[in-house]
């Protein structure tokens, strides 16, 4: 049909939706023997918005350090921030800001909370380069995370995983936990011109 989609990517999804989207040529490979060519398809025919959710959009400031082994950069230079907005694909970033992080135990700081913030240092200094008082998610640095030119939605207390940062446990306080959503989502609905009543028609048909 003609309807069009969000897409909704975590983590390294954001940055690799972004590259698969492009320049946003969309390839129709639909063929019938009454037409000589396919019709031209964009990929903004075909979705409404794209939002990352935890996502990094930039390089470390050492590009040789880069996770994504240059990845990350190719798709940043030649895709840059919300790259199709102008053909009509609205862009929403999420990220959170829950962790600092701290390679160094503090004192009287409960062993829990230090390793989080351990692993945070370890995590925010892969992709940016540094880690020490740098905040974020636990895993992707808060300013990684927001996408230049889209509806950028900062999150206080909201972790990257669906794990406490550093532990197996289970978190309530991260980006798929319903409560979470809540907070996110209904931006994200408007972002796109998407009503709360529009989307239980499309539910309920």
């Amino acid at each position: 049909g003609n309807k069009k989609v969000l897409v909704i990517a975590h983590s390294a999804g954001g940055w690799l939706a972004r590259a698969a989207i492009g320049d946003g040529s969309w390839e129709n490979t639909t063929n019938n023997a009454a037409s000589e060519a396919s019709p031209i398809l964009r990929s903004s025919d075909r979705i409404r918005a794209l939002v990352t959710v935890g996502a990094i959009h930039r390089p470390p400031e050492n590009p040789s350090t880069c996770v994504t082994r240059g990845a990350l950069a190719y798709t940043d230079q030649n895709y840059p921030g919300a790259f199709l907005q102008k053909e009509g694909i609205q862009y929403v970033s999420v990220g959170g800001n829950a962790i600092v992080g701290d390679k160094e135990k503090r004192e009287n700081e409960e062993e829990r909370a230090a390793a989080a913030a351990r692993v945070a240092y370890t995590s925010y200094e892969s992709v940016c380069g540094k880690g020490e008082g740098v905040c974020g998610d636990g895993v992707v640095p808060l300013e990684w995370s927001m996408l230049d030119g889209s509806r950028q939605i900062p999150l206080e207390g909201v972790l990257h995983s669906i794990n406490e940062a550093g532990t197996v446990l289970p978190s309530d306080r991260w980006y798929g936990a319903e409560n979470v959503i809540d907070r996110w989502l209904p931006i994200v609905m408007e972002e796109a011109g998407i009503s709360a009543s529009s989307s239980a028609t499309n539910n309920d048909t």
